[in-house]
């Protein structure tokens, strides 16, 4: 995949995944969970398996410029685990490529809140605005007209308190 968004001049979203079906709990209203994830240490953990893939990508001839990082919410970590990477958002921005965070309707909100997908935008909507400010520049929804508008309150108080 490297080689061809090298040679197309295409950007890149490197994603951090451990998924294990075998570590996978499903409920009938809440859908799947990881469960049993083990890391070392979570943040680092992530930061190191993303900057390989990184160096993977340099490898294939893909610039810095066309790279996005994406921690992977949901992809083999389990609901602390989530909410963890999420609170410590900077960390992984400290990495300094553009990241992205996916967490619309994922099961740690469905877990944490007890509801079933088609009832979680406003989960997803605290954790877009926890990741826009601990520093996410690209947030992956599916509910995007009520979401942009999360998104833009939450950037012009972060950009205030900033400035």
């Amino acid at each position: 995949m490297g080689s061809v968004a090298a040679r197309f001049g295409a950007g890149l979203i490197l994603m951090h995944n451990r998924s294990q079906p075998s570590q996978v709990e499903v409920q009938s209203k809440l859908g799947g969970r990881y469960i049993g994830v083990e890391y070392q240490n979570l943040i680092r953990d992530v930061q190191d398996e993303l900057m390989q893939s990184v160096s993977l990508a340099h490898a294939a001839g893909v610039a810095d410029e066309k790279i996005i990082l994406d921690p992977g919410i949901g992809f083999g970590k389990t609901v602390e685990q989530n909410l963890e990477l999420i609170d410590r958002l900077d960390e992984i921005c400290k990495l300094g490529y553009p990241v992205l965070l996916g967490p619309s309707r994922k099961g740690f909100i469905g877990y944490t809140l007890n509801l079933p997908p088609d009832q979680r935008m406003e989960g997803t909507a605290a954790a877009v605005a926890i990741g826009i400010d601990r520093g996410a520049d690209i947030v992956r929804v599916h509910d995007v007209p009520e979401i942009v508008q999360v998104a833009r309150m939450t950037d012009a108080i972060v950009r205030c308190r900033r400035e």
